[in-house]
């Protein structure tokens, strides 16, 4: 599925695993008249991706009724499974049936806005862009095309999770841990060798997400995939030394790794990189692993994983919609929200910014130092793959660079082959 399917899921289980209040703050008072001066009035449908359960439900019950109760404007909530998610909203939206209000992250809201099928909210309200933040309300802007498609929601990024304890046996400094993506490489080629493959620090192949945050251009102002040059030719030559040395395990180059994630848990690599919640999932899953690991801010530019809420191009009452919209993503609810998913961001400029609210009641020390450094990160995250790179284009490009690794290809060639591939079957 898509990329942000995953931190779906990760915020339900997240929450699951937590007890928190529901109420979360007092949210502030709802638009009580449109954009354009009359009262507000109807009814508009809203579309959660995965929400309602015994965690959540409480949270949208109250929101709603205080809306209602606020605008006179009655809600209906609607609720899709995890999975299957973006074929039901292509569904409804080829079928003029997409609710009033739904929740898109922009890549599954892309194709939806290729097609007419969102409101340009900047041009509903222009008053909008200096709420969210930056990174997030870009998200919603695609190449080529005019205007805001969806207001950021809650947000998520990266960070690193480095095992201190088996890295100080093969003497590394902990205290001063790669802050770049060629000093990671570099220290797990150190690391493979001195360990002899015993402590892989990596245990995955160049992304686009890491040639991204190492500062090569992805695509052109054309749209066209453009990351086959020379410095991302010496990132993967860098990693071909490093799996050489035993800093890359075998695994990772044939997709038979569970993940990084995974591997970190089961002591079988030395990093990886995982949100903030990452924390409470090492508590519970590997709490001897845990009193050895450290948390660093994400190598490079912090990835920004947005979710967001659109409104329908065909709402049958837009300023009602909207209405909703902007009092679902308001600061009050969305410090509310982030409270129960703990690890997650809100996606407003103040809310972000609130790292009391956000820290309140946690006493867990790696947990905090997590949140402390999303805070930060968020300040200058973005969204790092294209809402153009498919899945597809993932498979072909593991497969090249795979390739490259083991020595069987040169890395120039590999990249060559990967963006003729990926640009002879983007969707433009």
């Amino acid at each position: 599925m898509r990329r942000f399917t995953g931190l779906v899921t990760l915020v339900a289980s997240a929450a699951l695993a937590l007890t928190a209040c529901t109420g979360g703050g007092a949210a502030a008072p709802a638009p009580s008249a449109s954009n354009s001066g009359g009262a507000l009035s109807g009814t508009v449908k809203f579309q959660s991706w995965s929400l309602k359960n015994e965690t959540f439900s409480p949270y949208f019950e109250k929101l709603i009724a205080d809306f209602e109760k606020e605008t006179g404007v009655k809600v209906e909530w609607l609720d899709q499974p995890g999975d299957g998610y973006q074929e039901k909203v292509l569904s409804q939206a080829g079928s003029d049936t997409l609710p009033d209000v739904v929740n898109l992250p922009p890549d599954i809201a892309f194709p939806l806005v290729q097609a007419n099928k969102l409101l340009d909210l900047n041009a509903a309200d222009p008053s909008l862009a200096s709420t969210y933040v930056p990174g997030a309300w870009a998200a919603y802007s695609y190449p080529g095309i005019t205007g805001t498609f969806g207001v950021p929601w809650y947000l998520g990024t990266d960070l690193s999770w480095w095992n201190g304890t088996e890295l100080k046996k093969y003497g590394v400094d902990t205290a001063n841990l790669p802050t770049t993506n060629e000093q990671l490489i570099e220290l797990a080629k150190t690391v493979g060798a001195a360990s002899k493959g015993k402590l892989p620090v990596l245990s995955s192949m160049p992304t686009i997400d890491l040639f991204s945050s190492s500062g090569v251009p992805i695509m052109n102002d054309a749209g066209d995939f453009v990351f086959n040059t020379p410095q991302a030719a010496a990132v993967v030559d860098q990693f071909r030394d490093a799996y050489q040395a035993g800093g890359v395990p075998e695994e990772a180059l044939t997709g038979d790794f569970g993940g990084n994630a995974d591997g970190f848990k089961a002591g079988k690599v030395a990093y990886t990189t995982a949100t903030s919640t990452f924390a409470g999932d090492l508590e519970k899953n590997a709490p001897t692993l845990r009193k050895g690991v450290i948390a660093t801010p994400r190598i490079g530019l912090a990835p920004l994983f947005v979710q967001g809420v659109s409104v329908a191009a065909n709402t049958k009452n837009k300023d009602a919609a909207i209405a909703f919209a902007k009092y679902l993503t308001n600061t009050a609810n969305q410090v509310a929200f982030c409270k129960i998913a703990v690890g997650f961001m809100p996606g407003t400029v103040e809310g972000a910014a609130d790292t009391k609210s956000l820290s309140d009641g946690i006493k867990d020390e790696l947990q905090l130092k997590a949140i402390g450094i999303v805070v930060e990160s968020m300040k200058t995250a973005k969204m790092l793959t294209p809402v153009q790179w498919t899945g597809a284009m993932k498979t072909y490009m593991d497969q090249q660079l795979a390739l490259a690794i083991k020595g069987n290809i040169g890395s120039q060639e590999a990249l060559d082959k990967i963006v003729q591939y990926a640009n002879q079957n983007k969707v433009s």
